[in-house]
């Protein structure tokens, strides 16, 4: 049975009959780590994983969540929304805090969610989760936001009831996406533009540390905070810095001295970053992916030495990548401490490439890692 059937038969056991369907991808990104949140750029895409919603009004004061996969049951009063002690229904009681917050009235409903996005993985299954309850009640509702609108309460639920400080890329990759594209969005202007891929030789492989992001909420805050501290330093020294993205690299190395080398380096990978998203845009536009791939290695050596997000296994798997024929590019993705790599792999060698990493790699318990080749989806819709 298809994953979006047991969601709505899950519903129809513990609810009522015919609920709306909703599916909202998990996404990848090519490159462009870290730079969200410092107004860089960057350059995701959803992919075809997914968390399924079954949602229907219930006709009570009350909001009552199943979350399928950890079958786990959480209500709550409509008439009082706060944070709670489960993590995972916070996701979705703050979308509806958002909405409330702008003055909409959302009676009581019931919502069974799950799919097939592996959690902790960086696939950002929380924006998938976040996106996909505020796109349900928005179409349930009628209350007429954009789609920008919902990425942008998605994204401030995150912060005010998960904790985490994220950039706008995880929920504006997981609305906006379409099929084999992907989009490169400037995250201070929310400009964006999707760039067609033609995959028909390739394939997007994730390889599955076996790590959970046990340091990444907490290291992903403090990496915001050390930026936040070299943009506050460049302020002095010149008018008009409101991020990293309004600083030159010249500005820096003409203030360094200011800066202590932790900072420092923080504010250099952004930099060089942004530039490596700009110059892989161009490689996509010439169909170099050999180019492209090297820009992926390069993100990957940045992430581990200057912005210090990556660890010890995911630092092995793109290692054992480097020597392999037909791999085109590796890096970490996502907040880091683990989670996936992300691999550009031509098809041709995929069976050879699943081998050598079984064979080389196993997780911290000792299993052979989980590999995902991805196909680039389009965005949150009904299912």
């Amino acid at each position: 049975m298809s994953m979006v059937n047991q969601i709505k038969q899950a519903f129809e056991k513990h609810f009522s009959p015919a609920p709306i369907m909703v599916k909202s991808p998990g996404r990848v990104n090519l490159i462009g780590e870290h730079t969200d949140y410092n107004n860089g750029f960057v350059l995701p895409s959803a992919i075809d994983k997914y968390v399924y919603f079954a949602v229907k009004p219930n006709g009570l004061d009350e909001y009552r969540f199943l979350a399928y996969d950890l079958n786990s049951r959480f209500s709550t009063s409509s008439r009082r929304i706060e944070p709670c002690d489960k993590p995972w229904a916070n996701y979705l009681l703050g979308v509806i805090a958002q909405m409330a917050g702008h003055g909409k009235n959302i009676p009581g409903f019931d919502c069974v969610f799950g799919g097939n996005i592996p959690m902790g993985a960086g696939l950002s299954s929380s924006a998938a989760i976040e996106c996909g309850l505020a796109y349900a009640l928005n179409h349930l509702y009628n209350f007429g936001y954009s789609q920008l609108e919902l990425a942008l309460l998605s994204q401030k639920a995150e912060h005010e009831y998960a904790g985490v400080q994220c950039g706008i890329m995880d929920q504006f990759a997981v609305l906006f996406s379409r099929s084999d594209h992907v989009i490169k969005l400037d995250c201070q202007s929310l400009d964006h533009e999707h760039y067609k891929l033609d995959m028909s030789h390739l394939s997007i492989v994730l390889v599955n540390t076996g790590v959970k992001h046990s340091l990444a909420s907490s290291e992903y805050n403090r990496r915001r905070m050390e930026c936040q501290k070299g943009v506050d330093i460049l302020k002095r020294e010149s008018d008009g810095i409101r991020s990293l993205r309004d600083v030159s690299m010249d500005l820096i190395v003409k203030n360094r001295h200011k800066f202590d080398e932790t900072i420092l380096k923080r504010c250099t990978y952004v930099l060089e970053e942004n530039e490596r998203v700009i110059a892989a845009c161009d490689c996509l536009a010439n169909g170099d992916f050999n180019a492209f791939g090297q820009l992926m290695y390069q993100s990957h050596y940045g992430l581990r030495d200057k912005y210090q997000v990556s660890c010890a296994e995911l630092d092995r798997l793109v290692e054992l990548t480097e020597p392999m024929d037909g791999v085109l590019g590796a890096r970490m993705m996502g907040g880091g401490f683990g989670g996936c790599t992300i691999n550009l792999v031509e098809n041709n060698h995929l069976d050879n490439f699943k081998q050598l990493i079984t064979n080389e790699y196993k997780t911290p318990d000792s299993s052979n890692p989980e590999i995902y080749t991805c196909t680039l989806g389009g965005g949150t819709r009904l299912a």
